[in-house]
């Protein structure tokens, strides 16, 4: 089966599976004023120069989360100059609580811009962005990192989007509905592994990119994905997240000896077979 069908034919079982969950979701609240947004202050709008936005977290003084298709210009696929990036931490209504421009910007190794199936790429749309100076405000604290979630925990994402980009907005519970492996290069890749992507019921749209997706264990908030793309099935919407595995252990080495090499594609394609459609926000 072609790997988009077949990652469209297991959504639909999943959500068949799971419809009870997503009736308890909470809706999306928006983090308007110092109250609302504190503990949050580390989830930032990611300004990508002229060509939009997209939503980090610091998880290091001077490291921040993100997915490594924010770091693509999506006409051109040609990467994006570090240099044209900012990062907003706690943007709310005009002004951030700290504002970093990016030194570096290293996507997954794995991860390959554009192409013909942009579910496909979930498994590995992460990046990570050290910024010019490190954030060391009281208020703004760095958020651990976890390992993945299980089918049927609730988590929670903050993100800006398109509609929402002057203040985040929190979903306080939203649940994982399944993991679902993904065919590469004519192999079914066993659950598992790095090449499972998270389906959520966390409400997303453009700018939620790279927003992070919270478990709350011992009291502590904890990073365990981070939001590759929104998708829609039989009318239903989902979305995907990419499992943090040992990535950012990864990431963090890669960026220590320097960084990697992007790898754009020429080709973009947005959505992809009958009764589902992938959109990366």
């Amino acid at each position: 089966m072609h790997p988009i069908r077949a990652l469209i034919a297991g959504l639909a079982t999943l959500l068949t599976l799971c419809a009870p969950v997503g009736a308890q979701d909470f809706a999306l609240r928006s983090l308007q004023t110092g109250d609302d947004s504190r503990g949050w202050e580390a989830v930032g709008r990611l300004n990508l120069g002229d060509r939009g936005f997209c939503t980090g977290a610091l998880i290091d003084e001077d490291l921040v989360l993100t997915a490594a298709h924010c770091l693509f210009d999506k006409e051109s696929g040609a990467s994006i100059d570090a240099r044209d990036m900012q990062f907003l931490a706690g943007w709310r209504n005009g002004r951030a609580t700290a504002y970093r421009g990016v030194r570096k910007a290293l996507a997954h190794p794995e991860y390959v811009y554009g192409g013909r199936e942009s579910a496909e790429r979930a498994p590995f749309d992460l990046a990570l962005l050290q910024l010019d100076q490190p954030i060391r405000l009281p208020s703004v604290r760095p958020y651990a990192t976890d390992a993945r979630p299980q089918t049927g925990d609730e988590v929670g994402v903050v993100s800006y989007a398109q509609d929402r980009a002057e203040a985040p907005s929190l979903q306080q519970v939203c649940h994982v509905l399944g993991r679902q492996s993904l065919q590469r290069a004519g192999v079914m890749v066993k659950r598992g592994d790095s090449f499972d992507t998270l389906v959520l019921s966390c409400d997303v749209d453009f700018g939620s990119s790279g927003a992070p997706v919270f478990s709350l264990r011992d009291g502590t908030l904890r990073i365990v994905s981070v939001i590759s793309a929104k998708a829609e099935v039989d009318g239903q919407k989902v979305s995907l997240g990419t499992p943090l595995a040992d990535h950012v252990a990864f990431l963090r080495a890669k960026l220590a000896e320097g960084g990697s090499r992007l790898r754009p594609a020429n080709v973009r394609v947005l959505s992809g077979g009958s009764g589902g459609k992938f959109v990366q926000p």
